[in-house]
């Protein structure tokens, strides 16, 4: 179905908390596994149709945030949302209970119920109005974000569409429009710092609620870290410290000899090349048509999902005002179908969003027909794999999309790839800091960001900004605000994609079938046994990193 055709209608919230707590009792009562598992297909359904509302309204409020219908059905979600997972939580705890468990760990597989452990422990109905406070409070943000009027040479920006400024090859231009943009988050840093301040007391206070030390203890829950631990991250990160960061200093030498300058500037960051970053060639409409070449020469499984999506019209990309910033990947369970919400602004970002994005929807695509929805309820840093890689498996089509330049954003995207390896720690670690000391100010939450900047980005000179030298750049990273702690998996899911990467450089035929694999695999096992069944290390491991860190250099 054309997503133009796919209807909504706002869910009756107690309607459906009575059947989801109908489907509880019946399955306390149930006399055998095979009777619970005939009704947890009802709640499959039951549970698909609420999810594929909710990503509706999300996908129609992202496209317009002036919307003042979807506005109100989002506020609807961001009202119901805790009631519903509550009341989801329940049903999970009979199943959990179950006298059939061992049938029913057969049939959806024990890292379902690894998860609904997690859930467990992540979710409680008294802290619903907190849950629903924190909901409205990431909205705001997400709003004021996607407001932002940046004026800057007679014309009105918003954020993604400044942005081929922000990387323009003229330095004078760029330093403009970065001043431009620094003055938009002076505007409103007050109120951004007061949303967080109140995000971070309101998540403290549900931890506190259910007995936890911090957020940080409830946050890993609510990721659903099956896998790894605090202490796990933080040899992790300080593994990239010592191994990233110095290979990160000697790249931002070469780079700034490139561009010719005595000294690097925080303006000068996302550029690679005098004569400016290389930029897709052709008309938007025309990159998602060279996506379709791409995907098709690529394999039948990508040509058949790509033709999919354009068909159904599963791509909204092309930049607007009032229009959310950033990019994601949904899925509408009803239609067995992945969505593509992004900004093309001109640059090279736009080839990115046919790669990444498509990398998470292509591995939605394929598993779309199991029947088991457990297989699907990825953790980020699987799921993140699956994106990354793909922007490395695309390589040899960059000439469709850069022509002569080509070899030029094949350089950029590797320097830019190995650079966010610091940077994604970074924003880990201010979390663990900030939901470990929740009474700081937010004075003192800008100290903390600079003082890591000393530690993860110490080649960047602010060039004395009041807003960036000051410890602000976080307060425009979406994550930080509506999905605490999530940013860490796409650092984790960096490290394999790169080692697919030097796979592929070996034999590709074996690498790509590999990563196929892995898709397919979804959630049938847990993190690091499913990194292993298709040859990868996980980035857990002492000298995954330093390993990763000798092959880069190689190839860079």
């Amino acid at each position: 179905m054309k997503f133009s055709e796919m209807t909504y209608e706002r869910p009756d919230g107690e309607a459906l908390v009575k059947e989801l707590s109908g489907l509880t009792g019946r399955i306390k009562e149930a006399k055998s596994g095979e009777e619970q598992f005939a009704i947890h297909k009802e709640y499959y359904k039951l549970f698909g149709h609420f999810m594929t509302a909710q990503a509706l309204v999300e996908i129609r409020h992202s496209a317009d945030s002036t919307d003042e219908f979807y506005e109100k059905e989002n506020d609807f979600f961001d009202g119901f949302m805790p009631v519903f997972k509550n009341t989801v939580n329940e049903y999970s705890k009979a199943l959990y209970d179950s006298p059939y468990r061992a049938y029913l760990e057969e049939k959806i597989g024990s890292v379902a119920f690894k998860n609904t452990e997690l859930s467990l422990k992540a979710y409680s109905e008294e802290i619903t109005e907190l849950m629903k406070e924190e909901n409205a409070l990431s909205s705001r943000y997400n709003k004021l974000i996607a407001g932002a009027k940046i004026e800057f040479e007679g014309e009105v920006y918003n954020i993604s569409l400044l942005r081929p400024h922000l990387t323009h090859k003229d330095r004078d231009h760029r330093k403009k429009a970065w001043k431009a943009l620094s003055d938009y988050f002076l505007s409103v840093t007050d109120e951004i710092d007061e949303i967080f301040d109140k995000l971070v007391k309101n998540r403290t206070a549900q931890a506190k609620t259910m007995g936890y030390k911090d957020y940080v203890e409830l946050g890993y829950y609510r990721m659903q870290r099956n896998s790894y631990d605090r202490d796990m991250v933080e040899n992790f990160r300080r593994q990239v410290k010592a191994e990233f960061v110095p290979f990160i200093q000697r790249l931002e030498e070469k780079r700034r000899q490139r561009l010719g300058l005595d000294e690097l500037k925080y303006y000068d960051n996302e550029v690679f090349f005098t004569e400016g970053n290389p930029e897709p060639v052709g008309t938007p409409e025309e990159i998602l048509k060279k996506g379709q070449e791409m995907y098709r020469e690529l394999s039948a499984e990508t040509g058949e999902f790509y033709d999919f999506m354009l068909d159904n019209e599963l791509f909204d990309v092309f930049g607007r005002k009032n229009k959310r910033a950033g990019g994601y990947m949904t899925y509408l369970p009803d239609h067995k179908a992945p969505y593509i919400f992004a900004n093309f602004n001109g640059t090279s970002s736009d080839v990115d969003v046919i790669t990444h994005e498509c990398g998470h929807a292509f591995q939605g695509y394929i598993t779309r027909n199991d029947e088991i929805l457990e297989h699907n309820d990825l953790t980020m840093e699987t799921a993140e794999i699956h994106s990354m890689s793909m922007e490395y498996f695309t390589y040899q089509w960059m000439g469709k999309f850069f022509g002569e330049r080509s070899d030029d954003y094949l350089t950029m995207h590797l320097e830019d790839s190995a650079e966010f390896l610091p940077y994604g720690c970074m924003v880990d670690e201010f979390q663990h800091i900030v939901y470990s000391r929740p009474d700081m100010t937010p004075k003192e939450r800008k100290g903390v960001w600079k003082e890591l900047e000393k530690e993860y980005r110490p080649w960047l000179d602010y060039d004395n900004d009041p807003f960036f030298g000051a410890g602000g750049w976080w307060q425009k990273q979406l994550h930080i605000f509506g999905l605490p702690f999530y940013y860490i998996d796409y650092v984790l899911a960096s490290v394999c994609a790169m080692q697919f990467k030097v796979a592929m450089d070996k034999d590709y035929n074996d690498a790509w079938e590999r990563y196929l694999k892995l898709c397919k695999l979804s959630v049938r096992d847990f993190y690091v046994p499913e990194l292993k069944a298709v040859g990868l290390d996980s980035p857990f491991e002492d000298g995954c990193i330093k390993h990763i860190v000798d092959e880069m250099e190689k190839k860079i």
